[in-house]
């Protein structure tokens, strides 16, 4: 009998399982792969009772540093807990300001995981983990960003009672979260912060997979009023899943990810006006010469990474481009390559993809590929690669970085940024090691927020990337100048050169102010007029160099000395009147001294003797004579204009009075000349 109940039971529930999976499996298997991916509470929540600690592991490269992030008080790593599933936001205002959040599970006993976060306040050097966000709730798949003013937001997924998520705020300079507010949602979900100053500054989206919403059949929400409301969830136009927002230069809004007909994207350029539906503009298939993978390889229970999508801001030559970048599975045996697509229209069509990493093999797994791109344009990616495994041990993984900085045409020379570990260790009753790693770029570094065992066990570390990029330039404060004027040249080169060689074609310069053809920032003039080609050589450290040329850069012009020259607008002004003068010197004067003849002048207008235009009231009548001098470096020249003006009172104004207006016969009236001007007749 108890066991005809026991199979009654177990009958019971997987029926019931396979009616919640119909409920949310709204495709009907079209695309079942997303509704066998999800977040479930498996495991009650157990307490680390171990209390034990051991070395945070930190380390350092030439240009990179790596520090643990969920440490205690004391900054030691804790045992028998594990994190992952990383998410990073850096304060805008302040890159020193960073917060990571992370899924933490106490006890690898349990696979039941909270809201961890740890921040830093000086660039990453150091870590505070103050506990979960909301202790004793299960929460996953945690991600964050900040708007342009500092303000932190950290989204995170629940299924107590439904997938649903909240979204918390840190306000700009503060550590603390608040109480979080409902922002409708689902599983695996993401959110973007618009960082732009147009219309939809400030404004917040989330989409999440559709299977699991909380909404259906919407599965994107919008805050408009910095995350006080969310609004009706609606759908995204292809149904993307397992992908990140972003949001363009001018405001639109692109949502990346795998669907039914593989890998694609979704525009919208409406979700930015507050007072707009959100509509989408097209829905469009990117071809990246395969999927995305899960549930295979190195990260068994999850997936091996997710699609990403990021635009150029820069206001250069790739400003606007829209960049798809994802760990997919070619054709082959080649299990995964991170696999790179451009669109140069706001994402209507897209160029053949380019195969980041570098590796000649077919048998290496390249797995959560992740992509951002700084305000310069610069293209930031990060892998795990197991090119590097020990004999026997095919999916241990180091991570690795590329750059790009001509729009995703060329990618740099990989880079090996960690030794080799095993992701199969430290699994918290779940065989994974999370869904993704985030990564955020400005123009100096890379800062990343991901998950490894080096520590023996499941931990999320920061790691700031310095790309390095040793690239020549340079810039000249006056591209025109004249012979007898000195230009200054400012080094732009990237890399911290150590030296550099300047050469100028043709060499008839010479360095001023104790500058060399050595010097950083040179002082040069330029000796005959013409145009000159300039070259840096950028020199490093570890032997590399870099060269930059520009030619007909400086078009050096001759300084002749000036002719001076004038008119007036008037030459018989009375003495009411203002004349205004012309100065009509030629070869570029840039001094000038005026001189009236005689002195009983006056300067009107706000002009004076050095005005290059002045306005002249001439106060006694007679002739003047006019003098200008014009004068720049190479000397002056004076015009002189004898008697050139007449100046002589205006026309006389009639005018009289009479002592007595009402005299008898007889009597005598004296009148008086009033008029104006002195009448002579």
């Amino acid at each position: 009998m108890k066991r005809i109940l026991t199979l009654i039971i177990v009958a019971l529930t997987i029926q019931l399982q396979a009616q919640i999976t119909n409920l949310y499996d709204h495709d009907n298997g079209e695309d079942n792969n997303r509704v066998g991916h999800h977040e479930v509470i498996n495991n009650p929540y157990l307490p680390n009772t171990l209390k034990a600690t051991s070395p945070a592991h930190r380390e350092r490269g030439i240009n990179y540093f790596t520090n643990q992030v969920n440490v205690d008080g004391s900054g030691n790593n804790v045992l028998n807990d594990a994190a992952n599933e990383p998410s990073i936001a850096v304060d805008p205002t302040n890159p020193n300001r960073m917060i990571i959040g992370w899924r933490q599970f106490d006890n690898i006993n349990s696979d039941f995981r909270q809201a961890g976060y740890g921040y830093t306040l000086d660039g990453g050097e150091t870590w505070t983990f103050p506990g979960v966000i909301d202790p004793g709730v299960f929460r996953s798949d945690p991600v964050l960003d900040a708007d342009a003013e500092g303000n932190f937001y950290y989204n995170s997924l629940t299924n107590v009672g439904g997938y649903t998520c909240d979204v918390y705020i840190i306000e700009q300079g503060g550590v603390t979260w608040d109480d979080g507010t409902d922002a409708r949602g689902g599983d695996k979900q993401w959110m973007v912060v618009d960082q732009t100053n147009g219309i939809g500054a400030g404004n917040i989206y989330s989409n999440w997979n559709e299977s699991f919403t909380s909404c259906y059949p919407g599965f994107f929400t919008r805050s408009s009023d910095g995350g006080a409301y969310y609004e009706p969830c609606v759908e995204v136009a292809g149904s993307p899943h397992w992908g990140n927002l972003a949001v363009g230069p001018n405001g639109e809004l692109y949502a990346p990810g795998t669907s039914g007909s593989g890998i694609m994207i979704a525009k919208s350029t409406t979700a930015q006006d507050p007072n707009s539906d959100v509509t989408w503009d097209f829905a469009q298939t990117v071809y990246l010469g395969g999927d995305l993978s899960f549930s295979v390889g190195p990260n068994p229970g999850g997936l091996l990474g997710q699609a990403w999508a990021a635009t150029d801001k820069s206001g250069g030559e790739n400003h606007g481009n829209v960049y798809m970048l994802a760990s997919v599975n070619p054709s082959g045996s080649d299990p995964l390559d991170v696999m790179f697509a451009r669109s140069t229209d706001g994402g209507a069509t897209w160029e053949a993809p380019i195969k980041v990493n570098d590796d000649q093999s077919t048998s290496y797994w390249q797995w959560f590929a992740t992509m951002s791109v700084a305000p310069n344009g610069r293209i930031d990616v990060v892998w795990l690669d197991t090119r590097d495994h020990p004999a026997g041990e095919q999916y241990y993984s180091s991570l690795y970085y590329a750059y790009s900085i001509d729009g995703g045409e060329t990618f740099s020379e990989n880079e090996r940024l960690s030794d080799s570990f095993d992701p199969h260790v430290g699994w918290p009753q779940q065989q994974k090691m999370g869904d993704y790693f985030h990564m955020y770029s400005d123009d100096e570094y890379a800062h990343l927020a991901w998950a490894n065992t080096l520590n023996g066990e499941q931990d999320v570390y920061y790691t700031r990337i310095d790309p390095n990029i040793q690239l020549a330039n340079f810039e000249a404060d006056n591209r025109t100048p004249f012979t007898i004027e000195t230009v200054e040249f400012t080094d732009l080169s990237t890399g911290n050169p150590e030296a550099w060689e300047w050469q100028f074609t043709p060499g008839t310069i010479t360095y001023v102010n104790g500058t060399t053809a050595n010097s950083q920032n040179p002082k040069v003039t330029f000796d005959m007029p013409g145009y000159y080609a300039v070259q840096l050589t950028s020199l490093y450290d570890d032997g590399g160099s870099d060269m930059e040329i520009k030619t007909n850069y400086i078009l050096a012009e001759e300084m002749l000395v000036p002719e001076a020259d004038f008119i007036a607008h008037i030459t018989e002004p009375t003495t009411l009147e203002f004349v205004n003068f012309t100065d009509l010197s030629i070869n570029d004067p840039d001094t000038w001294l005026w001189n009236f003849i005689p002195e009983t002048v006056s300067y009107m207008g706000g002009t004076d003797e050095n005005s290059q235009n002045p306005k002249v009231r001439f106060d006694v009548p007679g002739y003047y004579t006019a003098e200008l001098t014009a004068s720049n470096a190479a000397g002056g020249d004076t015009e002189i204009k004898i008697d050139y003006i007449l100046a002589s009172l205006p026309e006389p104004n009639a005018d009289f009075e009479a002592d007595n207006t009402m005299p008898v016969v007889d009597e005598p009236v004296y009148f008086t000349d009033l008029t104006t001007f002195a009448p002579n007749a």
